[in-house]
């Protein structure tokens, strides 16, 4: 909790039961709320709540593992359920706004809310409700995850606050140059939670050692579950942080990089919420137009066109993976180079735009 006090009201919800990545891309949604209410919740699964506890705005996380969501969806449970409603009532929530995804349903959780007796309840929906939502509002075709939430937000009668220009943001990160060292450096984050949407091991560490040749000084990131995936990747040319960072540091590794070169995954919503540039590995197993780098320089790689296009599939359904693994070493570079001296990045704010050689350049 903040400690925050206002004198606004309602004591509102926002439910948000994905992934990290998700839990971000809803971050201006959730200030417009917060600018609106006496009081801010957010409700999120548990790959969601460190991303939840860094948004500005949110007063209190509340965590569930529903059964209807995730890559390995938890089991059926009363005693989780009934966890839920006790937080849930407890919270003497007015309003609540139920974000989803365009192709997932948000009645679930209004039930539960419902039952909980929240009183009025908010939500894109395609699927008739019922007596489960107040406001069963209409995504507008094509919209990025981002524009949707606040469109949905600004239906509900909370806009964003004057001087917010609506992009992505995370509390200040820590300090992470004993990690990372001083001089300027690239992320490559190989890893994904959806193994389509990202590079093979072996062609990210073709690309690390394509970067490192250039003059780039390269940092591999990953999570505690992927040290041996960052260890190959890594290599003798660029430096290995696998398992060595939380989310806030990786926030801070991310907010220090001249560009961050990664899959359709969390820690590339995270870089956009630094501010720092994005080399897109985007498979199109999604749509990039709703998902890619919301409001940075990026630039987008990986045939849109591929065969498994629009498929969700969250493993390759094409011998090679060649949407991403074809993506050539000089593309990469290119795409680099062009991100490298974007204006506005962290870097740049600091020290002014420099060139991949500039080694001696501090912190």
């Amino acid at each position: 909790m903040t400690g925050r006090t206002r004198r606004r009201s309602p004591r509102t919800l926002v439910v948000r039961l994905d992934s990290a990545g998700d839990v971000l891309l809803a971050g201006p949604a959730v200030r417009a709320v917060a600018a609106g209410s006496a009081y801010t919740a957010l409700l999120c699964g548990p790959q969601g709540a460190a991303a939840a506890r860094m948004l500005p705005g949110v007063d209190d996380v509340l965590v569930y593992d529903a059964p209807w969501v995730g890559l390995e969806p938890a089991p059926v449970a009363r005693p989780a359920t009934r966890e839920l409603m006790r937080a849930l009532t407890a919270g003497r929530f007015d309003r609540a706004l139920v974000l989803v995804s365009y192709h997932q349903s948000p009645l679930p959780a209004a039930l539960l809310l419902k039952l909980a007796g929240v009183g009025w309840i908010a939500a894109d929906c395609d699927d008739y409700p019922g007596a489960l939502l107040d406001l069963r509002h209409r995504r507008r075709p094509g919209r990025h995850e981002v524009l949707a939430a606040v469109d949905l937000a600004r239906a509900a009668g909370f806009a964003l606050p004057p001087g917010d220009d609506g992009r992505l943001g995370v509390a200040p990160p820590p300090g992470t140059a004993r990690l990372t060292g001083t001089e300027p450096y690239v992320v490559v984050h190989p890893g994904a939670a959806v193994p389509a949407r990202a590079w093979s091991a072996g062609r990210a560490a073709r690309a690390v050692a394509a970067l490192s040749a250039e003059g780039y000084r390269v940092v591999v990131t990953g999570g505690r579950t992927e040290r041996e995936l960052t260890a190959r990747v890594a290599g003798r040319d660029g430096l290995d942080l696998g398992g060595a960072t939380d989310l806030r540091q990786l926030a801070g590794v991310l907010a220090r990089a001249r560009v961050v070169v990664t899959g359709n995954t969390g820690p590339a919503h995270l870089a956009a919420a630094v501010g720092t540039p994005v080399v897109s590995l985007f498979a199109p197993v999604v749509p990039a137009e709703r998902w890619a780098p919301y409001a940075v320089p990026h630039v987008l790689l990986g045939d849109q066109r591929a065969a498994c296009a629009g498929t969700r599939a969250r493993h390759c359904p094409v011998p090679g993976h060649p949407c991403l693994d074809g993506i050539d070493d000089a593309d990469v570079l290119a795409a680099v180079a062009r991100l490298w001296g974007s204006a506005g990045g962290p870097w740049e704010r600091e020290h002014g735009r420099g060139k991949p050689t500039d080694r001696g350049a501090a912190v």
